[in-house]
Parts: C-alpha cells; sequence; structure tokens
C-alpha cells in the first residue's frame, strides 16, 4: 500500500485464518464422531504426551479386566494412531507405557 497502511490485508487475512480454523473445527468434530464409543472414552481420559500404564489407564476407564482395555480400547486407538506404546518392540514388558499423541 502506497501510504504504508496494511489494515485492509491484514483484516482480510485475519478473516481468511479464522475461516480456515472454523473449518478445522468442523473437520475434528466430525471425525471425533466416528470414532469407536471405546476409544473416544480413552482419549477423553488421557493427558497428550502423557505416559500412562495400563493399570492407570484401567484405573480412569473403571475396568477392571486388562483383556478388555486391551481389546476395546488401546488396540483400536493404536491402529487408528492415537496412541502410541513407548517399548513398541515389547508390548508385553512391565515397563510399557502407552501415550496419547
Amino acid at each position: 500500500h502506497g501510504e504504508g497502511r496494511a489494515d485492509t490485508f491484514i483484516e482480510f487475512m485475519l478473516r481468511m485464518i479464522d475461516s480456515v480454523l472454523d473449518e478445522l473445527a468442523e473437520q475434528i468434530a466430525r471425525a471425533d464422531d466416528r470414532l469407536p464409543l471405546c476409544v473416544k472414552k480413552l482419549m477423553d481420559r488421557m493427558e497428550y504426551d502423557t505416559p500412562y500404564t495400563a493399570a492407570e489407564l484401567m484405573q480412569r476407564l473403571e475396568l477392571k479386566s486388562k483383556n478388555a482395555l486391551r481389546n476395546n480400547y488401546l488396540s483400536p486407538a493404536m491402529r487408528l494412531g492415537l496412541v502410541i506404546m513407548t517399548i513398541p518392540d515389547k508390548p508385553n514388558s512391565r515397563n510399557q507405557r502407552y501415550i496419547k499423541i
């Protein structure tokens, strides 16, 4: 702009950014609605980048069976790329932790 004022451009860019963020929020909400209920519950109980033991997750989910945790929650979440193991080469390690990514 000849006078060094960028008001119009800045306002335009802010509107564009706002529009893109609204669209992304809608896409995330739709994707979240398609998650299996158990996986959604697991995601709701985990914090990002925090390692959890199986026992901690069972307590957070109020589960009594480690098999139920593994088959209904962790395995589907890992297949979807939502959770990773800290020791992927040793899935049965007593030091295994699970992290929401």
